[in-house]
């Protein structure tokens, strides 16, 4: 599969759309995605065939969701902020699963690179400098959709327990604010049923 056949398929850009624009992380997450999937012998979830458990809330787990069609909706999108690059992915139907981690090294970036998405981020680049870094950007995302997958991740088959399924319960007053609220998603405060919003705000 060549970078021009990567940037070709609808899955992909539908990544990009959906992430707002091309960077290193979406495309690390792509790769991720994609080989999940290869691994599993799996197409994308239409309902909940598939769990996906990331440990970053970064850019890849855009992709993730896009590709496997695992998402927050469904309930068979996990997320787990580990700050790690690292993807799980579960198959219900087979019980098999699947840990991509990035390897040490694969997502560094150059020296003018980081010096440019540090002034970029801290909104002090010049234009100059915001259409160099464009330029730098789009390559280094080009260069992780093409390079070895074995030079990005480690990749380990695993067992773990399959989460369950997304839960359909009616709906309970807040104490509280009154509002309507997942039955098993209220705490009980001072012997009344309040919703975590609530507490939070106490």
């Amino acid at each position: 599969m060549t970078l021009k056949d990567v940037l070709s398929r609808k899955n992909f850009k539908k990544c990009v759309n959906f992430h707002g624009h091309l960077c290193p992380g979406l495309s690390m997450g792509y790769r991720a995605a994609t080989a999940g999937l290869d691994w599993l012998r799996e197409k994308r979830a239409e309902d909940e065939e598939l769990v996906a458990i990331v440990e970053t809330d970064a850019c890849g787990t855009d992709a993730v969701q896009v590709v496997t069609g695992c998402t927050f909706g469904k309930g068979n999108f996990i997320c787990k902020d580990y700050g790690k690059t690292a993807f799980t992915f579960l198959s219900r139907g087979t019980g098999e699963g699947v840990r991509l981690s990035m390897k040490k090294g694969a997502f560094n970036l150059s020296e003018r690179h980081g010096e440019l998405l540090g002034k970029v981020m801290a909104n002090s680049a010049t234009d100059s400098e915001r259409t160099e870094f464009r330029k730098i950007h789009i390559q280094r995302s080009h260069d992780i959709l093409s390079m070895p997958l074995e030079d990005l991740f480690s990749v380990k088959p695993v067992h773990v327990t399959m989460p369950e399924k997304a839960k359909i319960e009616p709906s309970k007053p807040c104490a509280i604010c009154g509002e309507p609220t997942m039955g098993s998603k209220l705490e009980r405060v001072d012997g009344r049923h309040v919703c975590r919003g609530c507490v939070e705000e106490k």
